[in-house]
């Protein structure tokens, strides 16, 4: 059955962290949304390997729409973190109990949603102690599952364990 994943994407994003899961995901014949300000703009990852084009603004979507979340890392979870249509649209999922997808940064959205107490997590290095600190139970492993709701990994070289078990998730 096909599963419909928003994104929460904006400009700096780690570009394997987007590219190698989506594909996968479209692959195994799911659908991609990607999520930002502003409908129809272009942003490019950190590594100037990708580019996307946001397919929806925040304003006219709503976590019902969607299956699953993923949140890649680079700068874009920190910058979009800023904005409370975004931690809203975070907090709104995780509660709906849809599975979330974050990857090296990516949850720093989750931590700002107020979504990691006493959850399994992993993220990189640099934000373990702000996952400790919002009551995360840290693990630096190459791939976390809670509960198969949140599938957290560290860095794009964590990616085929992250892409396996988002994956299977997604066809449960």
């Amino acid at each position: 059955m096909s599963k419909k994943i928003a994104v929460l994407i904006t400009d700096e994003f780690e570009d394997s962290e987007f590219t190698s899961p989506v594909d996968a995901w479209t692959k195994a014949g799911h659908e991609v949304v990607t999520i930002e300000m502003t409908a129809g703009k272009t942003v490019t990852g950190k590594q100037g390997k990708a580019s996307v084009k946001i397919d929806k603004d925040i304003d006219h979507v709503h976590p019902a729409e969607f299956d699953a979340l993923l949140l890649p890392g680079g700068h874009s979870p920190d910058t979009l973190r800023s904005d409370d249509r975004f931690v809203a649209f975070t907090k709104e999922f995780v509660a709906s109990g849809k599975p979330v997808f974050a990857i090296c940064h990516g949850p720093q959205l989750l931590i700002s949603a107020n979504g990691v107490r006493g959850r399994k997590m992993t993220a990189v290095k640099a934000i373990a102690v702000d996952l400790k600190n919002a009551g995360a139970d840290f693990y630096d492993k190459e791939v976390v599952v809670d509960n198969d709701k949140l599938v957290t990994s560290r860095t794009p070289e964590d990616l085929p364990a992250f892409n396996r078990e988002s994956l299977r998730i997604l066809n449960l």
